[in-house]
Parts: structure tokens; sequence; C-alpha cells
């Protein structure tokens, strides 16, 4: 090989990678590797040495950067065929990969490097293309890849991925000149090339091939018949009944440990639903590796028509969980051998609803959004597979020693540690600004998804994103809605966009607020209704709306007041805002009392005067509290501060860490409790 430049080597293979990674037809979030082969001048001998860049453990070909490449030494990781151990230890040499390292050696080496390392070709691609995938999982796919590839594509029967692998794929290049890739058995495609444009455009060669292969042959119905009754429901009735089951199908989901949710009534979904041999399908499982990590070897799939009411759907479901996991836990039993990792729970990522769509979930919401699209790539290459031959994906043996092999067990473990509301899903009220946003601020810092829901949306939307900034996907983080909390039928839909968007709700603040300062004889009756509508009313139905959710869950979950020290303390010219706020200080105590048998813990905050980032003290709010006391507006803070104990302005902040305080398992079993965040108001003190 001629001598190639690292940054010229390692920039082309980026570029080649995000190209390849950035389209679901060709590759699955973070499945798939590729490499390129090199020289650079060794620093410390001064002389070329031949390295390969290869797509280190654990990353995304669509996002991969440099820092994401591991990078080997050739002739040392070559040398590991001299030390192979055999097919029973091969596991061992992913250790001896370290040994092979050039400087610091970049990312971690994966599983597939020795299939880049051994495989005599400048450039090496392995990708899980749909069409690709179904030819592997294909009951004929040797005779297939025969018929549409000739001799320039050999087909490999499954292998584990691993050195043994590697090697078969070097014997196979070897002994077949004239190809430039190979279908693996069950698993996806490995293409090459002597150049990063060859072997790019041999990989999409191969999967435009895989693909109109596939239009040209394939049955016209590859799921069978339409059922009667299955059909996908109008749009508006599929969201309403999705949203209506979406609670406690997060809760069959959660059994073993709390998970996030995403829904999708994509057409993909809803057709494969739709269609007779959907259940014979989902029974089989996924094959491709990186799907079945994903989504559990098969789905939980709803045996009702789309016309079910949510009383009997909900019913069977619950039947159905109980014998997945019992199948779930044969399944473990009868393929697990004395080094086998513990059982990982045996709850369904995947939960299939005729007639309405898809739930899918995982530890945070990309983790939920990825199982879902990897069942979308295994309801594609089923439906390849079907149309052309018969879906034939690996053996539940082999799937077990995939999910529960100590390598993949070891990747689990040095994942960090979640954050302390990692699995948790908020709603905040009130929170495009002030207390609301640093309060949404707070939680989605410690792991939780975010719903901020205000009567500005422009705000709401910005103020999410301001959250997820920095994400490919915002939305994974945060996503703004537009809530009017004294509209019922608002309140619910904000309650129905949440558990649409993460499939659930642990954890609702009542923030919203507005506050009238006026003494007895201005205050009118709309000044009082208007206070006591958008706190004491919106808070009830806010509260209401979410109890329903935290119950059918069962999962426990909190329900926390923003409420004031005006709810104890009584000052001039405020009669229609603290006594609203007293209501909701009581609301804290019934709920308390009314939900703590469903694990639901329901407590309040008491501040004081937040004046700085406060759009009610900005909306006029403070100026006519200055005026009460005397002071100029721009020192209504620090006025606030001298008549406290700590002499301490309270800030967005202070409220937040309090909110965040209450719901973490160190007050777990703190229910009914009201916190002062008021720097020591003696006169507000608790009694």
């Amino acid at each position: 090989m001629g001598c190639v430049s690292v940054t010229t080597t390692a920039e082309q293979l980026v570029a080649r990678s995000n190209r390849l990674g950035s389209d679901p037809r060709i590759t699955n979030y973070a499945g798939g590797n590729t490499s390129a082969k090199g020289s650079e001048i060794d620093p410390v001998t001064g002389k070329p040495v031949e390295l390969l860049w290869v797509k280190g453990s654990g990353g995304d070909l669509g996002t991969l950067a440099a820092s994401g490449l591991a990078v080997l030494r050739l002739d040392r990781m070559r040398a590991l065929v001299d030390v192979y151990p055999g097919l029973d230890r091969e596991d061992e040499m992913v250790g001896a990969l370290d040994y092979t390292l050039h400087g610091k050696g970049g990312a971690a080496p994966s599983i597939d490097t020795a299939m880049h390392g051994l495989v005599d070709a400048a450039h090496v691609d392995h990708l899980h293309p749909d069409s690709g995938i179904a030819f592997a999982t294909s009951a004929d796919g040797e005779a297939l890849t025969a018929k549409a590839y000739g001799d320039r594509v050999v087909w490999v029967p499954w292998r584990r991925p691993g050195f043994q692998l590697g090697l078969d794929i070097a014997a196979i290049r070897a002994a077949n000149p004239k190809a430039i890739g190979c279908i693996l058995g069950g698993h996806g495609i490995t293409a090459w090339g002597d150049t990063s444009d060859e072997v790019e455009t041999n990989s999409l060669w191969i999967i435009a091939t895989a693909e109109e292969f596939i239009a040209a042959n394939s049955t016209p119905e590859p799921f069978g018949p339409a059922l009667d009754g299955y059909a996908a429901l109008p749009a508006e009735q599929r969201l309403e009944k999705a949203a209506a089951l979406a609670a406690h199908i997060r809760g069959i989901a959660s059994t073993d440990r709390a998970q996030v949710g995403h829904f999708t009534d994509a057409a993909v979904v809803t057709d494969f639903l739709a269609a007779a041999e959907h259940q014979r399908l989902g029974a089989l499982g996924t094959s491709c590796p990186d799907h079945f990590l994903r989504t559990k070897v098969k789905p939980l799939v709803l045996d009702l028509p789309a016309d079910a009411t949510i009383e009997a759907s909900i019913a069977r479901l619950d039947e159905l969980h109980a014998a997945y996991r019992e199948d779930y836990t044969a399944y473990y039993e009868k393929h697990r051998i004395d080094s086998s990792p513990a059982m990982r729970g045996a709850d369904p990522a995947i939960v299939l609803i005729p007639g309405v769509g898809m739930f899918s979930y995982g530890a945070n919401k990309q983790t939920a959004r990825v199982a879902g699209e990897f069942y979308i790539n295994a309801i594609n290459v089923m439906r390849g597979a079907e149309g052309i031959s018969t879906y034939s994906p690996i053996s539940d043996a082999e799937k077990f020693a995939i999910e529960y092999w100590l390598l993949e067990d070891a990747k689990l473990r040095r994942m960090p540690q979640p954050k302390p509301l990692a699995g948790r899903i908020a709603l905040v009220t009130g929170a495009a600004s002030g207390i609301g946003k640093a309060i949404a601020t707070r939680l989605a810092a410690e792991g939780a998804c975010v719903v901020i829901a205000d009567l500005d949306l422009p705000k709401a939307q910005e103020a999410a994103a301001e959250l997820g900034a920095g994400l490919a996907r915002p939305e994974d983080v945060a996503i703004g809605i537009v809530a009017n909390v004294t509209d019922e039928v608002a309140v619910q839909s904000a309650i129905d966009q949440t558990l649409l968007a993460f499939g659930g709700l642990d954890l609702v603040v009542n923030n919203a607020g507005l506050s009238l300062s006026k003494s007895l004889l201005e205050t009118t009756v709309a000044d009082w209704d208007l206070q006591h509508n958008v706190m004491a009313r919106g808070s009830f139905l806010v509260s209401r709306a979410a109890a329903t959710v935290l119950i059918d869950q069962k999962l426990g979950g909190d329900i926390i007041y923003i409420s004031s020290k005006n709810s104890v303390f009584a000052g001039p010219n405020n009669i229609a805002y603290s006594a609203t706020k007293a209501d909701q200080a009581h609301q804290v105590r019934l709920l308390a009392a009314e939900l703590g048998e469903y694990g639901v813990k329901v407590n309040g905050i008491n501040p004081d005067g937040v004046v700085r980032g406060s759009g009610i003290f900005a909306g006029g709010w403070g100026a006519k509290r200055a005026a009460v006391y005397g002071v100029a507006e721009d020192d209504l803070g620090k006025y606030y501060a001298q008549r406290t104990l700590l002499k301490r302005e309270v800030l967005p902040e202070n409220v937040a860490n309090a909110v965040f305080v209450l719901c973490t398992s160190d007050l777990s079993h703190t229910t009914g409790l009201h916190i002062p965040v008021d720097a020591g108001v003696a006169a507000a003190f608790l009694r």
C-alpha cells in the first residue's frame, strides 16, 4: 500500500461513514462499521508503519468523528492469527486487540475489528441494510444471492461476529477474486474495495441490487391478505386510543425497571399489523444482532381488532404480558449457561397495537426511539424476505448467545451510571420562563424527559430547544406545548401529548400562575375568579388528569405544587393571590392523603418573592409590590432579601433545587410536606 497520511485516511473514512450512516436504508443507528488501511510515520522509528482505522465499539456511522476510530498496527493485528486459540475461546481475542493499538489507540476496538483487519482490501464496509438483511434471513438466501449477484457477491453462512468470522471472510475474499462483497447469513452485508470511493460504490451497488431484485420478484402480498377489522384507524382515533393505552402499556414495559416510551403510527407499522401474517412473523422475532439487542427477541402483539375497547385491550394486554414474561423466562432458562449474566428483565421492548401503531421502550427517549426504528427495519426485512422466500431468522439459541454475550454484558457495564432522574418523565406547567423554566432545566439536567407547558407556545418550544441544544434530536430531552390550565380539555390534551411524546408520566409540577396585587376593596369578582381559575382550578385539573395516569401506570410518582410563603403569611393588598395559594397548599395535603396508597407523593414548595427572571414580576406585579413596600422596583429583590433571616435573595434555581430533592429517592418517604424556600421568613414558619 502507498503511504497515505493519517489525516487524509481518517478524513476520508469519516466522510464515507457519515454518508453511509445518514441513510436508514443503508444501516441503522449505531449499526455496522467501516475501515481503512494506510500508513504513517512511526514517531519512534521514523519509518512508515501500516495501520488500520476502524469505527470503534459503540459508535454511530452517521455521527462518527475521528475520535470515534480505533487505530491499530496492522502487522500486530494480523499476527493474532498465529495465537488464535480457536472458536471456543475467540472472545479472548477482543482483549488481545488492545495490544495491537497504535499510540493512544483512539476508541475501543469492536468485535468486528478482525473482519476489517484480516480481509485483504484497503477499505471495508460492514452494513445492515434492510434489503441485504432480507436476503440474509431468507430460507434460501444462498441460492437467491447467487441468482441476484452471480460471482460478484458471496454467501457466508451465519456465524456470530468475532475473530473466526473475520478469518472466514478473509478466506472467501481470497478464494473469490471477482467478488466485491458478501451477504452474511442472518446478519447483513460486507463490501470491500481498493479505494474509499470504490468500497462505497460497491456497498451501494449491493444494496441497490437487493432492492431491485426484491421489487422485481416479490409476491404482491408478502404479509398475506388484509385482516378484517385490523386496518389503521383514522388518524385522530389512532392518537386518541394510543394516548388512552399509553400509561398502562408503559406500566407493563416497566415492571422490572422504569422505561421511557416512544410511539409511532407510521404506515409501515399499521400496514404490517393489518395483514394476516403479522402474528406469525412477530413471533419469529428479529434476526440481525443490532435489531434484537434493541428490540428484544420478539414483540408483544395485541391480538384484538382495531375497534377493541380500551377496557378489553387493557385486560388482554395484561394477559399477554403475563404470558410474555413466562415465555421470556423460559427462553432464558433454556439457553443460559453457568457463565451467563443474570436475566436483564422479562418485559417487552416493543408493543404492537393493531389499528393504532407501535410503542417502543428504553432507558431514555433516544433508546426508546431507536428501538422503534430498529423494529421498523425488522418489518422491512420481513417484507423483503417473505416477498422473495420465507423469513427465517437465526435460532433462539444464537439470539441468546448474543443477547447474553459476556462481551455485550461488559459493554453495558462500561456505560456511565444513569443520572438520578433517568427514566422519569416530567410535566411542568408555566415553564417557558422564570421558576418553571428553572425547574424544567434542573430536571432535564438530572436525566428526566421534560414537557414544557405554557400559554406561550413559541416560548415553550424555545425553552425546550435550549434543553436539548447540541443533540441531533433535541426532542429526545424536552418538548414545548401550549396549555391553558384553566381549560379541562386543554389540560387533558397536555397530558395526552406528554404520553405520546415520552410514553408516560412520573412527575408533575403545578407551577403555572399569575398574581394580582390589589387590596380587598380593589379586587373585583373577575380578579378573584381569574386568580383562582389559574392556580386553584388549574392545579386541580392538572393533578386530577395526571393522577389518572399515575394510578394506571402503577409506578408511583410525584405531584409538586409551587405554592408560596403567602399561603401561610398574611400580607397587605394580596387577598386573591394569597387565598388561592392557601387553596393550593391544602390541595397538597388532601392529595397526599388520597394518593398515598398508589405510591404517589404530593408535596409543595413555599418560595418567597422570586423577582429575577419572573414573568409574574415583569408583568406588573413587581411594580405594584414595590409600591406597597415603598421601594424602587429594581430594588425589590434586595428588599425581600433583607427581610429574611439569611439576607439572601430567592432565585428560580433555588426553587428548582427543592423540586429536584423532593422527587429523588432520598425523600422517598416524604409526602404532604411544604418546603419553605424563602431564605427564612419567620412569619411564614410552618406550624
